[in-house]
């Protein structure tokens, strides 16, 4: 197997009051449209993943996060056809601001018991043992 492009994203589980995590559906013309995952986004040259992680919760959802808030959760490793996927998943219990989507895409608050009925990314699903346990 030929070595693949490694690509270092970072996610982040929201989790609300009521212990529910905030699912995002990839929008239509993006690759994996319709597909629910968690916020966050890719690595710019040269950014520490928390940092991307404040940016893209910013720029996504219009939340403010502090860097303390971000609690390391466990990660994926998923080779997908033209690249490998290397995601360190956050959690993050409190921010400022009210979630709102601010690139039209839909938005989910599930219940940890409800996160396996969202079809998902293959390498956000190996992520959800961790969170649930966790959360239940």
């Amino acid at each position: 197997m030929p070595d693949l492009k490694l690509t270092l994203v970072v996610a982040c589980a929201l989790v609300d009051a009521d212990n529910r995590v905030l699912l995002a559906q990839r929008p239509a013309g993006k690759a994996l449209a319709g597909l629910w995952e968690f916020p966050g986004g890719k690595l710019e040259p040269g950014e520490r993943p928390e940092a991307s992680l404040i940016r893209e919760l910013d720029e996504e959802l219009g939340i403010t996060v502090r860097e303390a808030c971000l609690a390391p959760l466990t990660f994926a490793s998923h080779a997908y056809e033209t690249f490998h996927l290397l995601m360190p998943l956050y959690i993050c219990r409190r921010w400022e601001g009210v979630v709102t989507a601010r690139e039209g895409q839909q938005l989910a608050w599930v219940r940890p018991n409800k996160l396996r009925d969202y079809p998902m990314p293959p390498a956000d699903i190996p992520l959800l043992p961790h969170l649930i346990d966790l959360l239940l």
